[in-house]
């Protein structure tokens, strides 16, 4: 509903450019407004918009502009990075804070073409955790879905000369699973679900790098939960090397996702169902939002 007063509003507006939005806000809340335009200057519809809290690598909204170029949501105060991408197009990042209440600027983003990005050095990389995240999205049986994480994870990527022999691996705490809810949680450690006392990993490794067009890339794999292995298939994006952080390490930046089906797994969701346990659907979004920086020349080796 607040979503919808705000877009009513922004399209009265007789012109939305460089515009201080007086908006009819939920009680303590700010907003984020962008006008998103091509090189051309022309409205770009369908750009994918997703707003991140720092605080807690969260996604706190996800979204595309509308035919108009506009994106337009609610959000509650606090700091957040926000991402917009288009195919063929230069990402475009930036963090943005909010403040109760405060009147929100629509600031023009122009996304320029997307330049032969360099890919990494060859050699190691290994995976930053402060700046790294591995997010799901579950839909709760009959009601909204649930947001969770992995708070706990190790994993690298050797970088081959040629981009399509690199490897990743990637090991996760099956028991660091969280989604802000204590009992929730609990259950999904337990036998009904993960069985972290049986299966305390689950573990990603790569087969093989293809490449897709731009700055797209499909990374093949085998993910093993619960004991089981299956092949998955990450639609990942790539989004460059720089130079950052406090020792002004040599970074890469990628964005890759994947949807799973519980019952690959054995997480017989129906059996569960028929028990009158209801926690989440079928299927899972997985999200790795993944910051690496460059280490050696040296293989890494799998956690045991």
């Amino acid at each position: 509903m607040a979503l919808a007063l705000l877009r009513r509003r922004w399209l009265k507006s007789p012109s939305a450019e460089a515009a201080d939005l007086a908006l009819p806000l939920p009680a303590g809340a700010g907003a984020v407004a962008r006008e998103v335009v091509d090189p051309m200057g022309s409205p770009l519809a369908a750009a994918d918009v997703t707003v991140t809290a720092l605080d807690t690598h969260r996604v706190a909204t996800r979204g595309t502009t509308d035919p108009y170029g506009y994106f337009l949501a609610a959000l509650p105060p606090g700091r957040y990075s926000l991402i917009i991408s288009a195919e063929g197009l230069r990402p475009h990042r930036e963090t943005i804070e909010t403040g109760p209440g405060a009147s929100t600027a629509t600031e023009r983003v122009w996304l320029q073409p997307a330049e032969a990005l360099q890919l990494p050095t060859p050699g190691t990389w290994l995976f930053d955790p402060p700046h790294t995240a591995i997010r799901f999205i579950a839909k709760h049986v009959g009601m909204a879905h649930v947001h969770g994480r992995f708070e706990r994870f190790q994993g690298g990527i050797q970088v081959a000369p040629d981009m399509a022999d690199s490897r990743v691996h990637v090991r996760i705490d099956a028991s660091s699973i969280t989604t802000g809810n204590t009992t929730r949680d609990n259950h999904l450690r337990s036998a009904d679900f993960l069985d972290v006392e049986h299966f305390p990993y689950i573990d990603f490794t790569s087969t093989r790098f293809a490449y897709r067009g731009g700055t797209k890339w499909t990374l093949q794999g085998s993910l093993t939960m619960h004991g089981v292995s299956r092949s998955v298939a990450l639609d990942t994006t790539y989004l460059g090397t720089v130079n950052g952080g406090y020792g002004q390490e040599l970074r890469c930046a990628a964005l890759a996702t994947a949807e799973l089906h519980r019952e690959d797994y054995t997480l017989n969701w129906r059996s569960m169902l028929a028990r009158g346990i209801a926690v989440v659907g079928p299927t899972v979004q997985l999200e790795l939002d993944v910051q690496a920086m460059y280490r050696t020349h040296d293989t890494p080796t799998p956690p045991e």
